[in-house]
């Protein structure tokens, strides 16, 4: 049997009685994780939306009943009008952050592997990230109108920012002895930079893939609200227009599903990706 004898004249023990850290660090963190846990908050407050609207808390003027808006959207269904929103949003959404993806990914790439990128870049990108993508809608609208374009374009502005801040941040917080051992085995910087540099980043690089997947939903919103003559937030903007409360509803937990899923989907392959990291939440 293996034993333990870190003490020449200690007595041995077996390695089965050692002391196991795990369950200390078990104790210490978050706690198992729950089945489902996601969604319990979620079914908490549907169950206050159902209970406050059966019970007259809520006025229906206010806040539509549930059961009213799930004929709303049956109806809208039914029509065709949600589905033909709902696929012009998201390949508005998509497109928007594909490219807000990879621009702030080559972006932070280039600024954190290289000292000359990150004098000519990062500054630009700092100021950029103290100007709301919000603010630069009316200039946008100057120089591309208020076509699709324009609307493509604000959302990758309010995309890339995340993600060259979390990759750029992943990068240049890797470990120096990686570096040195690297050098030491004569290891090539473009290996290294493929093996080494851009799995360290891939933690940071994924947060800021969760942000800005929330931030393309927000730019979303803005831009399909302001201008746009179709889409989910133009249909929201009609159905405010003539006080229809439930089809405002319906937008919003249209794009409330639109938020969680993708949410879920960069989550899910967070865990994929990561699986070799020991965290309290694992």
């Amino acid at each position: 049997m293996t034993t333990l004898t870190g003490n020449p004249s200690a007595p041995t023990r077996p390695l089965a009685e050692a002391e196991d850290v795990r369950p200390i660090r078990r104790r210490l963190g978050p706690g198992e994780p729950i089945r489902f846990g996601g969604l319990i908050g979620i079914v908490v407050l549907l169950a206050a939306w159902v209970v406050g609207s059966a019970t007259g808390l809520l006025d229906p003027r206010t806040l539509t009943e549930p059961w009213t808006v799930l004929q709303t959207a049956g109806t809208l269904i039914e029509n065709g009008r949600l589905q033909e929103s709902l696929v012009t949003s998201g390949i508005r959404a998509a497109l928007g952050l594909g490219l807000g993806v990879v621009v702030g990914t080559v972006l932070a790439v280039i600024s954190g592997l290289s000292r000359v990128g990150e004098s000519l870049i990062d500054g630009p990108i700092q100021v950029k990230r103290s100007i709301p993508t919000l603010a630069l809608i009316p200039l946008l609208i100057l120089w591309l109108g208020i076509g699709e374009p324009m609307k493509v374009i604000t959302i990758a502005l309010a995309v890339f920012v995340p993600i060259y801040i979390h990759t750029h941040n992943g990068l240049r917080t890797i470990e120096g002895r990686y570096a040195e051992l690297a050098e030491t085995l004569g290891v090539s910087r473009s290996e290294f930079v493929r093996h080494v540099v851009l799995p360290g980043a891939m933690p940071g690089f994924l947060l800021g893939l969760r942000f800005a997947v929330t931030s393309s939903l927000l730019a979303l919103v803005v831009v399909e609200v302001i201008n746009a003559t179709s889409g989910i937030g133009h249909m929201i903007t009609l159905a405010s227009n003539y006080g229809q409360t439930d089809i405002i509803v319906v937008g919003l937990v249209v794009y409330a599903l639109l938020g969680v899923s993708a949410d879920a989907v960069v989550r899910l392959i967070e865990r994929k990706a990561l699986s070799w990291r020991r965290t309290l939440a694992s």
